[in-house]
């Protein structure tokens, strides 16, 4: 490889990780590469990103970026491919067991993850990544917790049939 092609590989990812917030470091050593085509379909499909690339230019292209991103040095030894998220954080690791279930293999390994700056390194984390809630997830989750004590009080307004609005009246009534 010239290098001139090695620095359109660092540009080109170095544009990666600025465009997309979230992206999962993986192993997929040991498939064959029908399996990974396999894979990069599955993240086509899904619409995530999937490439491999060698470690040193995945460092330089995170070297660009603004950040500091020394915790994946440990992950970056091996093979290593990348998925880009834009959007939806757990979508990639949603991906990585989808297709490990369907194929009943144990690769890809997750070597380490960056969801919004924020560190998950190790395998043991794709639970805790596929169970994320996205973004919309939560904005709904809040709207319904906050319209749930609207909806309650208006519920018990009109279950009374209007027995609250009787009383005032009565009261009233009472007083005068």
């Amino acid at each position: 490889m010239t290098r001139q092609e090695k620095a359109n590989i660092i540009e080109s990812l170095t544009e990666k990780f600025n465009n997309n917030p979230h992206f999962y470091i993986t192993d997929a050593s040991g498939l064959t590469v029908a399996q990974i085509n396999a894979f990069r379909k599955v993240c086509f499909d899904r619409g995530v990103e999937y490439g491999v690339y060698k470690n040193t230019l995945i460092k330089k292209a995170l070297g660009n970026v603004e950040g500091d991103f020394t915790d994946l040095d440990e992950s970056l030894k091996g093979f290593s491919g990348v998925i880009f998220s834009s959007e939806v954080a757990n979508l990639p690791g949603k991906v990585i067991k989808e297709y490990r279930d369907k194929q009943g293999l144990k690769k890809p390994l997750l070597k380490a993850a960056s969801i919004d700056r924020d560190f998950f390194i190790g395998e043991e984390n794709l639970k805790t990544l596929t169970e994320l809630k996205s973004k919309q997830e939560l904005i709904g989750e809040v709207i319904g917790l906050l319209q749930s004590p609207a909806k309650n009080v208006l519920s018990a307004l009109q279950s009374g049939k209007n027995t609250l609005g009787g009383l005032v009246k009565a009261l009233s009534e009472r007083e005068n």
